[in-house]
């Protein structure tokens, strides 16, 4: 899906963004440059961003959890 149409940004482009560091709003902004033309995509964006990052915490959460029960 579309997040950024100015700029072509997809969800999907979000996500990568993501596993490659990304961990704000500047830092999508500055790697894909979602939200940098009319800015109606910044609360999609910003959604998006907040599900990816999620989804990296529950990950990191379940490699310890995995580390913790295997000690």
């Amino acid at each position: 899906m579309y997040v950024c149409i100015c700029n072509a940004v997809t969800d999907s482009a979000i996500r990568q963004a993501v596993s490659e560091g990304a961990r704000s709003l500047r830092d999508l902004s500055a790697q894909t440059g979602c939200s940098t033309q009319c800015g109606r995509c910044v609360h999609v964006a910003r959604d998006v961003l907040d599900e990816a990052l999620s989804e990296i915490g529950s990950a990191h959460s379940r490699v310890e959890l995995e580390i913790v029960a295997s000690s």
